[in-house]
């Protein structure tokens, strides 16, 4: 029997959206937990088809042509809506209603659309159906390490037996195959491929006044043609129950990670309990933006991994930051996994890249800046929600270093910033490309990770206290307090937002929201009353809006610097939102935390969150909700980030004010009860025990 506080793919559906073609409008995706693909700006056409190690780049396929003529030159509306195992998209164009139905199929390397057309005129028709197929397939064999995968000139064939093209790789082992569905098939009716251009698939249907027929597409890749055809051969059989094979599937990974020693995840989380449709939404979509990145993909060396942006962008990479943003899911969902990612990013030098590849296990890119923090921050959450105190003493080695104790390593992290500072008593972030890549100003002595510094420090002192480091954890608290100190003299008295302190020694006014969230998170107890006042008055006044929120204050000297949306004025990356009313919470505004908390869930409304979210002024509300910035320049805005773990964190660790410390002790002081009383959050496991936590703040111990 299904628990209703438990979701299905049903509970987890966007709205209705709706765009025409170019819009500004991201198309959403689907994964099967090996790869990825997006829909396209069309009621058919799929793009960026990779299933790693095979890859199309953002290669779109799959146009629908009507009667001769391209779909989308119609200009006719589209509706669109996501679940976790669909993409439904439905357009009316002379007389003709066209639904269609997208997913990935369990365990194999492809996608199914299932095409139905309703004749809606009173008299009987004959209506052309097409699809233009383009196939550039390869199979790199090498790590992925540009923000799009990789794609090769491909020769197109027809398939012998099979209404199907297949696509060739010129230099690589790799196929792709695009056909109609098996005729004969369950509400399916055969197709035909082009002889002399074998480029579009071809199909005829004669509808009846009302009738609806039913044509399938299937596109598969692999390493050889053989594999390619035997998947698409098992799928074209019936691609309806296809479709619901992906529904099955999805509902049970969902079951799966509320439900304790499920077997598909190594955790589970707790379930929450409420009468609030504000919280569950919230919650589930934290929950849900977690879930959506998980890979169990052969090619991996890293074995199960969790990806950082899909489906157009940076597929196989894990980026260090975000998954720090959604740590506390990692850990308590999945700890094995996040166990074996901070062991690898352990024996790699954290300073010089900013993730890693998972078919290779290689660095990615460049330094980022919070790395320190970040890996703190990961090894803290999962020891205390673990209870794997001894991987403090696991002995790991740093790239060129002699092996030591994961405390150590927290110990030289919490001590990094040190070799960074020019002349200062701060640490010299760098440049644009380490820090936030689209505000010019927020370079070099910035307030937040120097304010991050001080908790690092004190993690570090927690962890020696436990070690017996007496002396070590004193004298590290005694910095981390003149540390504050000195991140408090970039505070702009009575503005409550901070100066970044550049080379020259000048005091450059930043007002975004990653200084309000990190300082308040970090160092809330080192600022005054007056301070911790102001910065909410500031968030309030510069950063709130009604379902969202701007990274960097439109009143900022900087804010024509760029238009992409995650760090800019028009708008937020996902994690920030999250990460504001935490911090709220933490300065001493729970109450306008809670208050922003329904407009905030109305954004919950298009699937899981995008890389970015506009702010209403920049772009109207869908229903209410921040619409997802698009992919194209230059915004470049991938569908979905996996720092919406940061979302459940907001609700587990502010609105129920769950605090775990390092030893597995666990206490509460909610802020729920104001929004609803007998809220409840059961099955938290800490430490293998389970608790349930009340509004009141009461916390039981349910499980040995």
């Amino acid at each position: 029997m299904t628990s209703p506080h438990i979701p299905t793919v049903e509970d987890l559906a966007s709205d209705v959206l709706t765009h025409r073609f170019d819009d500004m409008f991201n198309p959403p995706g689907l994964t099967n937990f090996l790869g990825a693909a997006q829909v396209d700006h069309d009621v058919v056409a799929v793009r960026s088809v990779n299933f790693p190690p095979y890859s199309h780049g953002d290669t779109v396929t799959g146009s629908l042509y009507i009667d001769g003529r391209l779909f989308r030159s119609f200009g006719c509306e589209v509706e669109v809506v996501w679940r976790p195992d669909r993409v439904v998209r439905r357009a009316e164009v002379d007389e003709l209603f066209i639904e269609t139905v997208t997913a990935c199929p369990p365990g194999t390397a492809g996608v199914v659309v299932d095409i139905s057309i309703t004749n809606r005129r009173d008299t009987v028709r004959v209506v052309s159906v097409a699809l233009s197929v383009s196939s550039t397939v390869t199979r790199s064999g090498g790590p992925w390490l540009a923000s799009t995968p990789p794609g090769e000139s491909n020769t197109l064939e027809r398939v012998t037996g099979r209404d199907a093209i297949l696509g060739r790789a010129g230099s690589s082992a790799a196929v792709s195959v695009q056909g109609w569905a098996a005729a004969g098939a369950p509400n399916t009716t055969s197709g035909s491929v082009d002889a002399q251009a074998p480029r579009m698939l071809r199909s005829s249907l004669r509808l009846a006044p009302g009738e609806t027929r039913r044509v399938g597409y299937i596109h598969t890749v692999g390493g050889t043609e053989d594999e390619a055809l035997a998947a698409f051969d098992r799928l074209a059989e019936d691609v309806p129950a296809v479709i619901s094979a992906a529904e099955a599937e999805w509902n049970r990974q969902l079951t799966a990670a509320f439900t304790p020693g499920s077997g598909e995840f190594t955790g589970s989380m707790p379930i929450l309990e409420t009468s609030s449709d504000e919280l569950r939404r919230l919650y589930w979509w934290g929950v849900l933006g977690v879930i959506w990145f998980r890979r169990d993909n052969p090619a991996s060396v890293m074995g199960r991994t969790y990806d950082t942006l899909m489906p157009r962008y940076w597929q196989t990479t894990t980026f260090i930051w975000d998954y720090s943003l959604s740590s506390l899911v990692h850990a308590l969902l999945d700890p094995v996994p996040m166990r074996r990612h901070l062991e690898h990013w352990v024996t790699t030098d954290i300073h010089t890249h900013f993730g890693t590849e998972w078919q290779a296990g290689a660095p990615v890119g460049n330094w980022y800046s919070v790395n320190d923090y970040a890996m703190i921050r990961l090894v803290r959450d999962y020891v205390r929600f673990t209870g794997d105190l001894p991987f403090l003493d696991w002995s790991l080695a740093a790239a060129g270093e002699p092996p030591r104790p994961v405390s150590e390593h927290v110990l030289h992290w919490s001590q990094a910033w040190k070799s960074l500072r020019r002349g200062s008593a701060l640490a010299d972030y760098g440049e644009i490309d380490n820090l936030l890549e689209c505000v010019s100003t927020y370079v070099h002595e910035v307030a937040s990770l120097n304010g991050a510094n001080v908790w690092c420090m004190r993690v570090a002192a927690d962890m020696a206290d436990l070690r017996g480091d007496d002396e070590i954890g004193k004298r590290l608290r005694e910095e981390a307090d003149e540390l504050a100190q000195q991140v408090n003299e970039l505070y702009v008295q009575g503005e409550g937002f901070f100066h970044a302190r550049h080379p020259d020694g000048s005091l450059v006014p930043v007002r975004h929201c990653y200084d309000f969230s990190t300082v308040g998170l970090t160092m809330p107890g080192d600022l005054t009353a007056e301070q911790r006042s102001e910065m909410v008055q500031f968030f309030q006044r510069e950063l709130q809006t009604p379902s969202w929120m701007r990274a960097l204050s439109p009143f900022d000297a900087d804010a024509t610097y760029s238009v992409r949306p995650d760090h800019q004025w028009n708008g937020a990356y996902p994690a920030w939102p999250a990460d504001a009313a935490r911090a709220l919470a933490a300065l001493g505004a729970g109450d306008v935390m809670l208050s922003w908390l329904p407009g905030l869930s109305r954004t919950a409304n298009q699937g899981p969150c995008g890389q970015a979210h506009f702010v209403e002024e920049a772009e109207p509300a869908v229903n209410g909700g921040a619409v997802k910035s698009p992919p194209q320049f230059p915004y470049l805005i991938d569908w979905a980030c996996s720092s919406a773990g940061s979302w459940a964190a907001l609700i587990i660790e502010s609105v129920f004010g769950v605090s775990v410390s390092l030893d597995g002790v666990v206490t509460a002081e909610p802020l729920v009860g104001e929004l609803d009383p007998g809220a409840r959050l059961t099955g938290l496991v800490v430490g293998g025990v389970a608790y349930d936590v009340a509004a009141d703040g009461t916390v039981t111990r349910t499980s040995n």
